[in-house]
């Protein structure tokens, strides 16, 4: 291997190892740090067993950072309101008239349901309401077993595990099955009374599409009387989607000429042609990671590749990865 094979090789494997760095980072500073490791929805995802008390100012700070989703946060900011109220009324000694702070998030994937349910459980802890703060995330798999009588110890476990802070259960309509040998019924019952049980350690959040969502609470006496408060979350534009993307450039230190920034929100709105199967800012980032791998590519086929050639996402990365991208309508591909 003469000396330009071997440039040429160790290129690329820093361009490699960058877009691997970055993609990284970058998934876990936006959309979330995810758990401590892959886990199947089976099994509960859990975060930190505890976490540290925040200040409440920080967390809503936090909050009026996110792009779009004003509705939610009008809500949320309403809730944390009342849920400081209260937290004050109880250290005073003061009699609180019973509060559900249990809710339904309804919209389509990629809308923030997650990010405020687990926001929602850091400030439930900072107004010292819950002792822990932390997010269990469940769907119906997480909850629902194979036969009779195991179901109630599966939803269970994921409540044991949930105690002082937030069970997050996401397309939580499906628990609402219609056979006789669906155990779906069995998870809502079991699920109710431990709510019951456990209703001043405890915060149940439900989420999923609009329309399921009401027809999932509306199933049961006991979950309208207990699922009262809902927070509606709303598709992005395709310019909060825009910011979105420009937001994950600014985090990877990435610089975006003009003309790819043209072409990024040409990009999204030609992908954008369902809400639910786009998937909001999941399909952001998807987008994103495409843009990535282009970039990489182009730069493997340099001679040399300085910091500025790393730091910048041109137009030809854009339009190679949408010409790449086989989810697009053929009518959108260029």
């Amino acid at each position: 291997m003469d000396n330009r094979d071997e440039l040429i090789r160790q290129q690329l494997e820093t361009i490699g190892t960058l877009v691997n760095n970055n993609l990284r980072r970058i998934k876990d500073d936006f959309w979330g740090a995810p758990a401590e490791k892959q886990e199947s929805k089976e099994e509960p995802k859990s975060e930190a067993q505890e976490q540290p008390a925040e200040k409440i100012e920080d967390i809503e700070s936090e909050l009026d950072r996110l792009v779009g989703l004003e509705g939610v946060k009008k809500e949320v900011h309403n809730l944390i309101n009342l849920a400081r109220v209260y937290a004050l009324r109880k250290e005073h000694g003061l009699p609180n008239v019973e509060m559900s702070l249990h809710m339904v998030f309804s919209g389509n994937p990629g809308t923030g349901k997650t990010t405020i349910a687990r926001l929602m459980a850091r400030v439930y802890r900072s107004l010292g309401i819950l002792s822990k703060g932390h997010l269990v995330e469940v769907d119906r798999s997480g909850l629902v077993a194979g036969y009779i009588g195991q179901t109630a110890v599966k939803t269970a476990e994921a409540v044991k595990k949930a105690l002082g802070g937030v069970l997050f259960i996401d397309e939580a309509y499906a628990l609402t099955g219609k056979s006789e040998s669906d155990y779906g019924g069995e998870a809502i019952e079991t699920l109710l009374k431990l709510m019951e049980d456990n209703r001043d350690v405890l915060v149940v959040i439900v989420a999923g599409y609009d329309g399921l969502m009401q027809e999932f609470v509306e199933s049961n006496p006991g979950l309208s009387s207990r699922f009262n408060r809902y927070l509606h979350f709303d598709d992005y534009t395709v310019d909060e989607m825009l910011k979105i993307f420009e937001l994950q450039l600014k985090k990877g230190q990435f610089l975006l000429t003009d003309n790819a920034r043209a072409a990024v929100r040409d990009y999204i709105e030609a992908s954008n042609t369902s809400s639910i199967s786009f998937g909001n800012a999941r399909g952001v980032r998807n987008i994103f990671e495409r843009v990535l791998v282009q970039q990489a590519n182009r730069l493997a086929c340099a001679k040399s590749v300085s910091r500025e050639m790393l730091l910048e996402i041109s137009e030809e990365d854009v339009l190679a990865a949408r010409r790449e991208d086989t989810k697009l309508p053929e009518s959108s591909v260029l």
